[in-house]
């Protein structure tokens, strides 16, 4: 059976020693890696399937700065901001960082160079600049696009004597579908884990352009959202509704997303997921589970009649340079060397990324991969990604209470509100 894809160990233990591990010979111990040397901080380069992508980076970089030592730091994911939040605060750390797009790099952008003067040339190459963005300027450079596709398993659909090539368009059919699939198998309708609170964020995202209008969809990503909008109501309505209609696996709060929700979908327990499109819970890790042939894509299922669903996505992850990085223009040419199209190149066929270079081929991913990247051209951003961290942890601790019956819906909105207004 495949290994899950894990979050690499920490290499430094002890907040003293990682920020002093940023230093090297000659070179303020804290302050970035000095004149021959560039520290980057992650969370991709400790893993197998990034090792290519991150070699081919390097060589790229080495042929341009034969004389410059690059050293990538792999944090573990889920202390990674709380890490680069202390060394921010310190003013001290790695020369050039990685960022999911959206909230959590907006809210750090005092600490950021901007990138404009230095990407310039690759401007029309890459995609998803948007979400590396504040106020009009670029704070770094995407790697990756990061959507929330809902992939079905296609031999449950045959087991329960759908069609797999014809999953429901609507909200109400997919519900039709779901009694069929509980009666005649033992798989539940959705693999959900919400134990991180992240849960929410790919319900929100993935079925948001089924039940919001066009208009209120993009005033929402333009920051005017109106959270006493009945559509927006419907939303967490919905949330709420799939949990008491057993669409669910048991546990859902107890439930990580990361990677148990992700593991009972691969292993046919749940005939759905909003999931990712790249480089983890994706296509290419359902389909080595499922088979290239087994994994459906399906658009979200529409919930009112003037929704018009589309695929949610966004730059997905992406490097950008500190303020104090010692060299400015000299770590902005890593971070063009992390983004050349040889390294994406070796990001998209070994980790299966959908990869922000619009110059690369991926028609030969197969069927799920290529609906997904048909959907790109009239795709919209995340809705999720428009909000504040600040507004995504609340949203998360409130999604909990929401599927326990702790809170209700209009209250839940109102602190949601309020939060987002104040971010």
């Amino acid at each position: 059976m495949k290994q899950r894809i894990r979050f690499s160990a920490i290499l430094i233990t002890g907040l003293t020693l990682v920020l002093a591990g940023c230093g090297s010979a000659g070179s303020n111990p804290s302050s970035g890696g000095g004149d021959d040397t560039l520290i980057v901080w992650d969370w991709k380069s400790g893993e197998e399937s990034s090792a290519a992508y991150v070699e081919a980076a390097k060589a790229d970089f080495a042929e341009k700065h034969p004389d410059v030592t690059v050293e990538f730091v792999a944090q573990p994911f889920d202390q990674y901001y709380t890490l680069l939040g202390t060394a921010i605060q310190a003013g001290e750390g790695p020369d050039v960082m990685l960022f999911n797009g959206g909230g959590q790099i907006r809210d750090r952008v005092d600490a950021l160079l901007p990138l404009d003067e230095y990407v310039t040339e690759d401007a029309q190459r890459l995609t998803g600049w948007d979400a590396f963005s504040e106020g009009g300027t670029i704070y770094a450079a995407p790697v990756t696009l990061q959507g929330h596709p809902i992939y079905y398993n296609k031999a449950l659909y045959e087991e329960a004597g759908l069609d797999p090539e014809r999953p429901a368009t609507t909200w109400s059919d997919l519900l039709d579908d779901c009694d069929a699939i509980a009666e005649a198998t033992e798989a539940s309708c959705f693999s959900l884990g919400n134990k991180e609170g992240i849960g929410i964020q790919f319900f929100l995202s993935g079925m948001g352009s089924s039940v919001l209008t066009p208009e209120e969809y993009d005033a929402w990503i333009d920051g005017d959202r109106d959270w006493t909008s009945p559509h927006v109501r419907r939303i967490f309505e919905l949330w709420q509704e799939a949990e008491e209609a057993g669409l669910n696996n048991d546990g859902v709060n107890s439930t990580a997303l990361f990677n148990d929700a992700l593991a009972r979908f691969e292993a046919g327990e749940a005939a759905h997921i909003v999931g990712m499109m790249s480089d983890i819970g994706h296509w290419q890790d359902f389909g080595e589970f499922l088979g290239e042939d087994g994994v459906g894509v399906m658009p979200p299922p529409v919930v009112s009649p003037d929704a018009l669903p589309s695929l949610p996505y966004d730059g997905g992850i992406g490097y950008g340079v500190a303020k104090w990085a010692q060299d400015p223009a000299l770590a902005a040419d890593l971070v063009r060397s992390l983004t050349s199209t040889g390294a994406l190149d070796a990001f998209s066929t070994d980790a299966g990324a959908v990869v922000s270079d619009t110059t690369i081929d991926v028609s030969g991913g197969g069927p799920a991969l290529n609906s997904i990247v048909s959907g790109i051209g009239t795709g919209k951003p995340a809705l999720h990604v428009a909000l504040s961290s600040r507004t995504l942890d609340l949203m998360g601790r409130l999604s909990q209470q929401l599927l326990s019956g702790s809170i209700g819906v209009d209250d839940a909105l109102a602190q949601l509100a309020g939060s987002d207004q104040e971010s």
